[in-house]
Order: C-alpha cells, then sequence, then structure tokens
C-alpha cells in the first residue's frame, strides 16, 4: 500500500510563494497520475493541479492557473506543487493524491490512503 507525506506548507504573506511537496512510499507511486488537491475550513476538497504518469501533462484548475506548477520526479516517488503569488483565499489544508485524465481534463480519483496534508496559510 502507498503512503503519502506532505510536507513544506507554512505561514507566508500574500505575493509570497512556498513549495510543497508529496513523498510516496511503494513502487507503485509511477503507476498513478497525481494530484495536489486542497480543502479549506468549512469547504469541500477540491482538485487544484495534476500531471500524468510521464509528467508531460499538467493541468490546473482556474483558481491557480498561471501561479501554481506541479511537477514530479519518478525516480524519488515525488510530486511536487510550486505556488507563487499566494492569496489569502489559498489558505487551506494541501493534500496529494492519485487522479484521472479524461483527454486533457483532469478529475479527482483518490484511490490511496490520504495523509496528514499540509497547512498552508496565507496572510500578512
Amino acid at each position: 500500500q502507498v503512503q503519502l507525506v506532505e510536507s513544506g506548507g507554512g505561514l507566508v504573506q500574500p505575493g509570497g510563494s512556498l513549495r510543497l511537496s508529496c513523498a510516496a512510499s511503494g513502487s507503485m507511486f509511477s503507476r498513478y497520475a497525481m494530484g495536489w488537491y486542497r480543502q479549506a475550513p468549512g469547504k469541500q476538497r477540491e482538485l487544484v493541479a495534476g500531471v500524468t504518469i510521464s509528467g508531460g501533462e499538467r493541468n490546473y484548475a482556474d483558481s491557480v492557473k498561471g501561479r501554481f506548477t506541479i511537477s514530479r520526479d519518478n525516480a524519488k516517488n515525488t510530486v511536487y506543487l510550486q505556488m507563487n503569488s499566494l492569496k489569502p483565499e489559498d489558505t487551506a489544508l494541501y493534500y496529494c493524491n492519485t487522479i484521472s485524465f479524461l483527454g486533457p481534463t483532469m478529475r479527482p480519483a483518490a484511490v490511496l490512503s490520504w495523509g496528514q496534508g499540509t497547512q498552508v496559510t496565507v496572510s500578512s
């Protein structure tokens, strides 16, 4: 069973940057398209970024497009989320998990156990 461990969150001022990491145990990681999800207080969990198995295709929610970049390193069993120009509305608990692609469109498709997540707080 693949286990996911997210890290890299913190408190940052508006306009700042953070880089999140998600390390996966086990050898199955490179078989999955992966994504970053987030859940703000009182809101449903949403998918914000996704990357294909090879890393060649990426997709983003409109709310983060142009500011966030997802990448993966299959040799290290790790997926990353570079977050720039952060806004207060990006404040949330961020998780990684699997996704699916239907053509160019990413969809939530979490099949692994959720990790603890990493908290991102954007505030002055």
